[in-house]
Protein backbone atom coordinates (compact mmCIF):
# COMPACT_ATOMS: atom_id res chain seq x y z
CA UNK A 1 0.00 0.00 0.00
CA UNK A 2 1.56 3.34 -1.02
CA UNK A 3 2.09 5.91 1.71
CA UNK A 4 0.16 9.18 1.33
CA UNK A 5 2.24 12.28 0.79
CA UNK A 6 2.80 14.75 3.57
CA UNK A 7 1.73 17.51 1.14
CA UNK A 8 -1.72 15.94 0.74
CA UNK A 9 -2.08 15.49 4.51
CA UNK A 10 -1.11 19.15 5.01
CA UNK A 11 -3.68 20.22 2.39
CA UNK A 12 -6.34 18.19 4.23
CA UNK A 13 -5.39 19.94 7.49
CA UNK A 14 -6.02 23.28 5.76
CA UNK A 15 -9.38 22.07 4.46
CA UNK A 16 -10.42 20.96 7.95
CA UNK A 17 -9.17 24.11 9.70
CA UNK A 18 -12.71 25.32 10.47
CA UNK A 19 -12.90 22.48 13.02
CA UNK A 20 -9.85 23.90 14.80
CA UNK A 21 -6.10 23.87 14.32
CA UNK A 22 -5.32 20.50 12.74
CA UNK A 23 -2.21 18.35 12.98
CA UNK A 24 -1.36 15.38 10.75
CA UNK A 25 0.59 12.56 12.40
CA UNK A 26 1.86 9.33 10.88
CA UNK A 27 -0.50 6.50 11.67
CA UNK A 28 -0.79 2.95 10.26
CA UNK A 29 0.85 3.75 6.91
CA UNK A 30 -1.13 6.95 6.52
CA UNK A 31 -1.94 9.98 8.65
CA UNK A 32 -4.36 10.73 11.43
CA UNK A 33 -5.63 14.30 11.43
CA UNK A 34 -6.56 15.65 14.82
CA UNK A 35 -7.57 18.84 16.51
CA UNK A 36 -7.32 19.31 20.26
CA UNK A 37 -6.33 15.66 20.64
CA UNK A 38 -9.38 14.34 18.78
CA UNK A 39 -8.88 12.36 15.58
CA UNK A 40 -11.38 13.77 13.10
CA UNK A 41 -9.99 12.30 9.88
CA UNK A 42 -7.58 9.87 8.28
CA UNK A 43 -5.50 10.21 5.15
CA UNK A 44 -4.82 6.92 3.44
CA UNK A 45 -3.87 5.45 0.10
CA UNK A 46 -5.53 2.06 -0.16
CA UNK A 47 -4.15 1.55 -3.66
CA UNK A 48 -6.67 3.85 -5.33
CA UNK A 49 -4.97 7.18 -4.68
CA UNK A 50 -4.81 9.37 -1.61
CA UNK A 51 -8.12 9.99 0.12
CA UNK A 52 -9.38 11.96 3.06
CA UNK A 53 -11.65 9.95 5.35
CA UNK A 54 -13.84 11.88 7.79
CA UNK A 55 -15.04 10.52 11.14
CA UNK A 56 -18.76 9.75 11.17
CA UNK A 57 -21.18 8.92 13.94
CA UNK A 58 -24.24 6.69 13.81
CA UNK A 59 -26.28 9.90 13.43
CA UNK A 60 -24.26 11.25 10.47
CA UNK A 61 -23.63 8.06 8.50
CA UNK A 62 -26.79 8.53 6.45
CA UNK A 63 -25.65 12.05 5.48
CA UNK A 64 -22.33 10.71 4.21
CA UNK A 65 -24.03 7.87 2.35
CA UNK A 66 -26.61 10.20 0.77
CA UNK A 67 -23.72 12.32 -0.55
CA UNK A 68 -22.23 9.23 -2.21
CA UNK A 69 -19.28 8.98 0.19
CA UNK A 70 -17.42 5.68 0.43
CA UNK A 71 -16.98 3.95 3.80
CA UNK A 72 -13.42 3.15 4.92
CA UNK A 73 -12.88 -0.58 4.68
CA UNK A 74 -10.01 -3.02 4.65
CA UNK A 75 -9.32 -6.74 4.77
CA UNK A 76 -7.56 -8.33 7.72
CA UNK A 77 -6.96 -12.05 8.15
CA UNK A 78 -9.23 -12.71 5.19
CA UNK A 79 -12.17 -10.79 6.68
CA UNK A 80 -13.61 -7.50 5.42
CA UNK A 81 -13.74 -4.83 8.10
CA UNK A 82 -14.77 -1.20 8.18
CA UNK A 83 -14.30 1.83 10.36
CA UNK A 84 -16.61 4.75 11.04
CA UNK A 85 -14.89 6.98 8.47
CA UNK A 86 -16.18 8.11 5.07
CA UNK A 87 -14.57 9.85 2.13
CA UNK A 88 -15.25 13.55 1.85
CA UNK A 89 -17.52 14.61 -1.01
CA UNK A 90 -15.56 15.70 -4.10
CA UNK A 91 -16.89 19.27 -3.91
CA UNK A 92 -15.74 19.57 -0.30
CA UNK A 93 -12.18 18.74 -1.36
CA UNK A 94 -12.08 21.96 -3.39
CA UNK A 95 -12.36 24.61 -0.67
CA UNK A 96 -12.38 25.30 3.04
CA UNK A 97 -15.89 26.76 2.75
CA UNK A 98 -17.27 23.62 1.08
CA UNK A 99 -15.52 21.42 3.65
CA UNK A 100 -16.72 23.42 6.69
CA UNK A 101 -20.00 21.53 7.36
CA UNK A 102 -18.24 18.17 6.85
CA UNK A 103 -15.39 19.19 9.17
CA UNK A 104 -17.96 20.19 11.79
CA UNK A 105 -19.70 16.80 11.49
CA UNK A 106 -16.37 14.99 11.86
CA UNK A 107 -15.50 17.03 14.95
CA UNK A 108 -18.93 16.37 16.48
CA UNK A 109 -18.51 12.63 15.81
CA UNK A 110 -15.10 12.66 17.52
CA UNK A 111 -16.51 14.56 20.50
CA UNK A 112 -19.42 12.10 20.78
CA UNK A 113 -17.02 9.14 20.65
CA UNK A 114 -14.84 10.66 23.39
CA UNK A 115 -17.93 11.38 25.51
CA UNK A 116 -19.15 7.81 25.11
CA UNK A 117 -15.75 6.48 26.26
CA UNK A 118 -15.69 8.68 29.35
CA UNK A 119 -19.16 7.74 30.60
CA UNK A 120 -19.03 5.56 33.71
CA UNK A 121 -19.73 1.92 33.06
CA UNK A 122 -22.93 0.51 34.55
CA UNK A 123 -22.40 -1.13 37.90
CA UNK A 124 -22.80 -4.84 38.12
CA UNK A 125 -25.99 -6.21 39.57
CA UNK A 126 -24.28 -7.83 42.53
CA UNK A 127 -24.91 -5.96 45.73
CA UNK A 128 -22.29 -4.93 48.18
CA UNK A 129 -23.91 -7.21 50.77
CA UNK A 130 -23.10 -10.25 48.66
CA UNK A 131 -19.46 -9.13 48.39
CA UNK A 132 -18.93 -8.75 52.15
CA UNK A 133 -17.06 -11.42 53.99
CA UNK A 134 -19.17 -13.37 56.44
CA UNK A 135 -18.87 -12.19 60.00
CA UNK A 136 -16.55 -14.28 62.12
CA UNK A 137 -17.57 -14.91 65.69
CA UNK A 138 -14.82 -14.62 68.23
CA UNK A 139 -14.64 -17.96 70.00
CA UNK A 140 -11.36 -17.57 71.82
CA UNK A 141 -10.85 -15.19 74.67
CA UNK A 142 -8.02 -12.73 74.66
CA UNK A 143 -5.12 -13.90 76.78
CA UNK A 144 -4.66 -11.95 79.99
CA UNK A 145 -2.08 -9.18 80.02
CA UNK A 146 1.04 -9.77 82.00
Amino acid sequence: MPTPSNAFASYCCELLSTAGPCVAKRMFGGYGISTDGLTIALVSDLGHGEKLWLKASPETRATFEAAGCERFGYTAKGESRSLGYYTAPDAAMESIEEMAPWARMALEAALAARSAKSKPKPKSKTTTASKKKPAVKATAKRPPRK
